[in-house]
């Protein structure tokens, strides 16, 4: 399945294709401050809508993940990393992804802060 997603002004728009399954709730800092619930696939099956250009990155404690938002409107709609057999994903917000129902998925909580 194909899934629409955004930034909250609408500067960051993407697809995901896949099956949402089980999100992770990490409670690292960075996470649990932004409230992301995280999808992940494969980094080609992301497809940005718009300009990169719109798109700011962070990046904290290990530097391995970039944090991708809105640099307008400062929402989070994904990230970029690997996983650990070294192939690269995208980490995707399902809060940003349109017609999403989140009290059906299963959430999978992750100790990002002791990690």
């Amino acid at each position: 399945m194909i899934y629409q997603g955004s930034c909250h002004c609408g500067d960051i728009a993407f697809e995901a294709e896949g099956d949402i399954g089980p999100v992770v709730d990490c409670n690292c800092s960075y996470c649990s401050r932004k409230g992301t619930l995280l999808w992940f696939i494969a980094r080609d099956k992301l497809t940005l809508k718009t300009p990169e250009s719109a798109i700011a990155t962070y990046r904290f404690n290990k530097h391995v993940i970039d944090h991708q938002f809105c640099k307008r409107c400062g929402c989070q709609a994904f990230g970029f990393g690997v996983d650990p057999q070294g192939n690269k994903m995208a980490a995707v917000n399902v809060r940003c992804v349109e017609g999403v129902d989140l009290s059906t998925l299963k959430h999978i909580h992750y100790d990002g802060r002791s990690a």
